[in-house]
């Protein structure tokens, strides 16, 4: 096993766990998702995160285990807010993003 898989599922979680978000939501989508959605994108982020421990420590054991999914989820996180903020900025200079479409 490689360092890609808990990664991947390390950036879908968190991924998932922004998009439940309102401010996120309203920013990406101009408007909220219903609530239901919200639930889903946070019980997949959750399951994600969580598949991702299960697959490092299975791997690597307790010890070693937790170390990488401390360094995993801190590198998906960055990744994860440095592109909402890029995304911001960029919609922002670029006339609005989503909601100038929707006008």
């Amino acid at each position: 096993m490689n360092h890609l898989l808990p990664f991947v599922l390390c950036l879908a979680g968190f991924a998932a766990l922004a998009l439940a978000m309102d401010r996120q939501q309203h920013d990406l989508f101009g408007r909220r998702l219903p609530t239901r959605s919200s639930a889903g994108l946070r019980l997949v982020g959750t399951a994600a995160l969580l598949a991702a421990l299960a697959a490092l420590v299975g791997w690597q054991g307790w010890g070693l285990g937790l170390v990488m999914v401390s360094g995993h989820t801190s590198l998906a996180a960055g990744i994860v807010h440095a592109a909402l903020i890029a995304y911001v900025r960029w919609s922002a200079h670029a006339g609005g993003g989503v909601r100038a479409m929707k006008r």
